[in-house]
C-alpha cells in the first residue's frame, strides 16, 4: 500500500479515480477538478492549492481525498472568520489551512473516495496523511465541507461537527410541476403561477441545454452573465470560459444550462449540474432585469427537470430563505473540523455546539412557515 500527495489531479488515472466516486456526483469526478486546474480555476492565485491525497495497492486506486492547500475562505461557504480573527488576536496564524472541499461549490458530496468495502481501513489512512500534512506545513487545522457519508467516521475520530441550513427540494415521486403545484398551500401555488405566467407573458423564451446543444456563443454569454454577478456583488469570478468549455465537452450529460432569450437578445442564464439522483443549481448571472426571470431560470426549470427525469433532490446552492415559498425546505447540511492547537480546542468545540443548537432552532422556525398542505 502506497500513499502520496499529488498537486496535478492529472497524474492520477481517470477512470479509477471516478470508480471510487458514488451517485456520479460531478464535482468530485475528475473531469471537473481537472478542468479547475487546468483553467487556473484553483491555485496560488486564489488561495486553492491541490494537495490530494491518493492510495494506492498494487497499482491500483483504491481512495484518495479532495484535498487543497488554503490561504483564505474564499469559496468554501463554511464561514471560519471568527476562528481567524481569535488566532490573529492572540498572534497566532490561522493559515495556512487544509481543506477537504469542492472549490466553490457548497454541494453535499464524497470527499474522502473509496470503494464501500474498503472505507473502514481506507478513510483512517487518509485523515492520518492529511493531520501529517498539517504538521509538516504548521497548517492551524483541517475541515471537510458538506461530506456526504464521512460525517460518522469524523465523528468516530472526534473531529468537531458544524451544523448549518440549506434549502432543498424533495421529489415527492411527483407526476409533473402541476402535481408538484398541487401539494402546495393555495396562496403559494397561486404566487408561482403569476411568476410563471409574468415571465411567458413578457416573452422570455427560456432554451434548455446541455454540454453537447450548448454552442460556443452560448458559452460565452453565460462566462459574461457569472463575470457580471460577481462584479456587482465585488466578488472575485473565478472561474472563466475555458472552464465552462471544458466540463461541457468532458461532462456534456451532467451539465444544464438554462438560457434566457428576451427581444431577440440572450439576457439570463442558469447552469446546473446533476448526479444520478441530485439537481445542484451553481450559478445565475443576467445582462437585463427580467420580473421572475431569476425564479425561473433557478428554481421552476429545475423543479420540472427533476420531476421529469425523477431525480430526488434538487439542492438550488446555498441561503436564501426566499425558496421556502417556492417549495425548498430547511435541510441540515453538516462540516467536520480538527483543529491542532491544543488551547483552541475547547472554545471551539464551545462555539460548535452553540451554532448546532442555533441553528436547530432556525430550522425549526423556518419549518412553521412549510409552504406544502398539511397531511
Amino acid at each position: 500500500m502506497n500513499i502520496e500527495i499529488i498537486d496535478q489531479i492529472s497524474s492520477i488515472d481517470r477512470a479509477q479515480w471516478n470508480a471510487l466516486i458514488t451517485d456520479n456526483n460531478p464535482f468530485c469526478k475528475h473531469e471537473f477538478l481537472e478542468a479547475l486546474e487546468t483553467h487556473n480555476c484553483v491555485g496560488s492565485k486564489f488561495g486553492w492549492i491541490p494537495r490530494h491525497v491518493i492510495i494506492t495497492e498494487n497499482k491500483q486506486l483504491i481512495g484518495a481525498a479532495i484535498l487543497y492547500e488554503k490561504y483564505n475562505n474564499y469559496g468554501e461557504f463554511v464561514f471560519d472568520h471568527v476562528w481567524h480573527n481569535a488566532y490573529e488576536k492572540y498572534g497566532l496564524n490561522y493559515y495556512p489551512k487544509l481543506t477537504s472541499a469542492i472549490p466553490y461549490t457548497p454541494a453535499s458530496g464524497v470527499r474522502f473516495l473509496a470503494n464501500k468495502s474498503d472505507e473502514k481501513r481506507v478513510f483512517p489512512l487518509l485523515l492520518d496523511a492529511i493531520l501529517k500534512i498539517c504538521e509538516k506545513i504548521n497548517a492551524s487545522s483541517f475541515h471537510c465541507l458538506f461530506p456526504k457519508g464521512e460525517i460518522e467516521f469524523f465523528k468516530e475520530k472526534e473531529l468537531f461537527i458544524r451544523n448549518d441550513c440549506q434549502f432543498h427540494w424533495k421529489n415527492d415521486d411527483y407526476a409533473n410541476f402541476d402535481d408538484f403545484l398541487a401539494n402546495l398551500k393555495p396562496k403559494k401555488r397561486k404566487n408561482i403561477r403569476q411568476e410563471r405566467s409574468k415571465v411567458q407573458k413578457q416573452g422570455v423564451v427560456i432554451r434548455k441545454l446541455d454540454g453537447n446543444s450548448a454552442s460556443e456563443a452560448d458559452w460565452q454569454n453565460f462566462a459574461n452573465f457569472y463575470n457580471q454577478t460577481f462584479l456587482e456583488k465585488s466578488g472575485t469570478p473565478t472561474l472563466n470560459l475555458g472552464f465552462f468549455k471544458s466540463i461541457a465537452k468532458s461532462l456534456p450529460e451532467q451539465i444544464l444550462l438554462f438560457l434566457a432569450d428576451f427581444k431577440g437578445e440572450c439576457v439570463a442564464g442558469s447552469l446546473m449540474f446533476k448526479s444520478d439522483t441530485h439537481l445542484y443549481g451553481r450559478h445565475w448571472g443576467c445582462s437585463e432585469q427580467v420580473d421572475h426571470l431569476h425564479f425561473e431560470a433557478c428554481y421552476y426549470q429545475g423543479i420540472e427537470y427533476a420531476i421529469k427525469h425523477k431525480l430526488q433532490v434538487f439542492e438550488p446552492g446555498a441561503q436564501g430563505e426566499h425558496k421556502v415559498a417556492r417549495g425548498f425546505l430547511p435541510t441540515l447540511t453538516q462540516s467536520a473540523h480538527w483543529i491542532r492547537d491544543e488551547t483552541f480546542k475547547e472554545p471551539i468545540k464551545h462555539f460548535c455546539a452553540q451554532e448546532s443548537e442555533h441553528v436547530a432552532h432556525y430550522i425549526k422556525q423556518v419549518n412553521t412557515h412549510n409552504p406544502y398542505k398539511k397531511d
